[in-house]
């Protein structure tokens, strides 16, 4: 169209290529290539959340929000610092004093002048202990100490530093007075001063109302012996400490090891027996049994009761054996008195109508001697419940021997002399005395 204008006009026509095939396909693949390379919106979203996240350029979206184009004053960048636009208040070089001071010394410092608060504002933070004060007559009463050698001017001046230090007992020792007092040390300065407040709360019945803080210092000197002794180990000191860790670590690992094993093994055999016992149930093996048992009892002579008494006494006499819990690490006291698990619930039941029988406490204090003398007479308990199992029975053989030699001998009688007559049960409970 432009180019018949110009010829109706007679204007000068622009030299401008001519179109070819080339030209015209190399067009149409650059405008396909920018088409390609434009970022396009995805489906459901709108335009402004597009325009947030991508422009033409594909810059990154701001981190900071940016209203820069709303005027001139009301973006960040044209915003200026107004100053003098207000008074600048006024501050003063004024004097304060510290009411934890006794010496009236006078400090200064800079305060704004609208501030009409005199008081140091730092003061609400000193804060003092109270420490207790005695008289002579209280002193020779309650507070002579001709053990450790201190006399009533050492203790004056032992009150006196702990009022001015605030009982930190690490100044009260470098401060001390050595060449008119002695050396003491960290330790002999606390014993004296909680020896001092303990007997003063008992002489003014002050004990009840708040407790004393009572100090060792023999134990506070071991441990820092011990401290010393840790901080001064050599090199090789640590390392062989640490092998003897190790070393210990795989002990107990393969002591861990052989208990696993054994329980598994104990398992195996359990399984087996209970494999003996469902095969030994069957109608024929009972039956083969019968006759053997039968030939036994015809062929082998009847036990006598003192026999079965003393294969009781036998059986009860191990009565329970407690874990050993030496060199097995650390562990609790009361892991001793601990039933172990190769008891049955017979035993456990029979124990327990023991313990209550006797009036027994089931969970004593886990002392040394305590847990010895419980495991002593669990034990004891076991073996008399099995004794007494035992002697019913041999009660019940003679009763029944008794009824055989009856019921043989019509008309007789078998009498038990009186020093072969058992003894009833109930002799064995404990004396209520």
């Amino acid at each position: 169209m432009s180019a018949d204008v110009r010829d109706i006009l007679d204007i000068e026509r622009a030299n401008t290529p001519e179109i070819t095939r080339d030209s015209f396909l190399a067009t149409k693949k650059r405008n396909f290539e920018r088409t390609k390379h434009a970022s396009r919106r995805p489906e459901g979203m709108h335009r402004e959340v597009f325009a947030l996240l991508y422009t033409d350029k594909k810059d990154a979206p701001p981190l900071l929000p940016t209203d820069t184009a709303l005027g001139i004053g009301a973006g960040y960048k044209q915003n200026k610092a107004r100053l003098g636009m207000k008074k600048v208040r006024k501050w003063e070089w004024a004097p304060f004093s510290n009411p934890a001071r006794n010496d009236a010394a006078v400090f200064h410092h800079w305060k704004r002048v609208s501030d009409d608060s005199t008081d140091y504002p730092f003061a609400k933070f000193n804060k003092q202990l109270e420490i207790p004060t005695y008289t002579m007559t209280e002193y020779n009463a309650h507070l002579r100490n001709n053990i450790q050698n201190w006399s009533k001017v050492q203790t004056d001046h032992l009150f006196d530093l702990a009022r001015r230090f605030d009982l930190r007992f690490i100044v009260m020792a470098d401060r001390w007075n050595r060449q008119q007092h002695g050396i003491k040390t960290v330790e002999e300065l606390k014993e004296r001063y909680y020896e001092v407040i303990s007997l003063l709360a008992k002489a003014k019945n002050q004990s009840v109302e708040k407790k004393t803080f009572v100090y060792d210092g023999e134990h506070e000197r071991r441990r820092k012996e011990q401290l010393e002794k840790l901080f001064k180990r050599t090199t090789q000191q640590v390392e062989e400490e640490q092998m003897l860790i190790n070393e210990m670590k795989k002990i107990e690992a393969r002591k861990k090891e052989r208990e696993r094993k054994t329980q598994d093994l104990q398992k195996l055999i359990s399984q087996a027996d209970q494999q003996n016992e469902h095969t030994t149930n069957t109608p024929s093996t009972r039956k083969y049994e019968k006759k053997l048992h039968k030939k036994k009892v015809h062929h082998q002579p009847r036990p006598s009761k003192v026999d079965s008494v003393v294969n009781a006494i036998e059986i009860g006499s191990s009565g329970i054996k407690f874990a050993d819990l030496r060199g097995s690490g650390v562990s609790l006291r009361s892991q001793k008195m601990k039933l172990p698990a190769n008891i049955g619930q017979r035993k456990v039941k029979a124990l327990e109508q023991a313990i209550q029988e006797f009036k027994v406490d089931p969970a004593p204090p886990p002392t040394e001697d305590i847990c010895t003398s419980f495991n002593e007479l669990r034990s004891d308990m076991v073996l008399l419940c099995e004794l007494r199992t035992a002697l019913s029975t041999c009660i019940y053989e003679m009763e029944s021997l008794k009824h055989q030699y009856e019921a043989a001998c019509p008309g007789k009688t078998l009498n038990i002399p009186p020093s072969l007559v058992p003894i009833k049960s109930e002799t064995l409970e404990p004396n209520a005395n």
